[in-house]
């Protein structure tokens, strides 16, 4: 539970959190939204991810970051975020990202 809310402490990782509410991001696409290093970005990831509130795939060259979506830490940032001034409108830029890429995905299959 300290490792939750350690995580849940900073700013920069709540926005990572509503980066990836609703779509996977890789470590680049996500330290580019920041005005920081990319070390610094990652060392962000990691501690999210010990506490359990990402999880990470690597795929080729690329790690790929989504949220654990079924823990109450989560479903309680989400809630916050939803009426943050600062993390509602990057949890709308996560679900339009998926709403394309969904959208997209099904255009590709049924062609």
């Amino acid at each position: 539970m300290q490792l939750i809310f350690e995580a849940l402490a900073s700013p920069v990782r709540r926005k990572i959190l509503a980066y990836v509410a609703h779509h996977e991001m890789n470590a680049g696409d996500i330290a580019a939204r920041f005005e920081m290093s990319k070390p610094s970005i990652s060392q962000h990831l990691q501690l999210l991810e010990h506490a359990g509130l990402v999880s990470s795939e690597k795929r080729g060259k690329y790690v790929y970051y989504r949220q654990v979506s079924d823990t109450l830490a989560n479903s309680l940032t989400g809630f916050v975020q939803d009426i943050c001034p600062i993390g509602a409108p990057l949890r709308r830029e996560s679900a339009e990202i998926a709403r394309k890429a969904k959208d997209k995905d099904t255009i590709e299959t049924s062609a």
